[in-house]
């Protein structure tokens, strides 16, 4: 992969992850929308993987965005949101 290809993917990654938080999806949740798995929703998101046209498609469904938006270069200045799960107490290996 070129490095102008790898730029172009992480940007789309980038776009895909904002419009993910802003329609309030966790990963899971738009993994399950989109058939597809966790794992390769992150990848997309991270500029690791090149979604096909039906996986575009998916994504863009659920997201409720027209496809060419899935191409607008993401926001620069916009902030981030963080979903914040309470994570379990972590077990010391005792049994009760």
């Amino acid at each position: 992969m070129s490095a102008r290809a790898v730029v172009s993917a992480k940007a789309f990654g980038s776009r895909i992850k904002e419009l993910r938080i802003a329609a309030e999806l966790t990963q899971d949740d738009l993994s399950e929308r989109c058939g597809m798995f966790r794992s390769y929703v992150s990848r997309i998101e991270t500029g690791l993987a090149n979604p096909t046209l039906s996986m575009m498609n998916a994504l863009a469904v659920s997201v409720k965005v027209p496809v060419v938006e899935l191409f607008t270069p993401p926001a620069k200045t916009a902030k981030v949101q963080r979903f914040v799960t309470k994570k379990p107490t972590p077990s010391r290996g005792r049994v009760r």
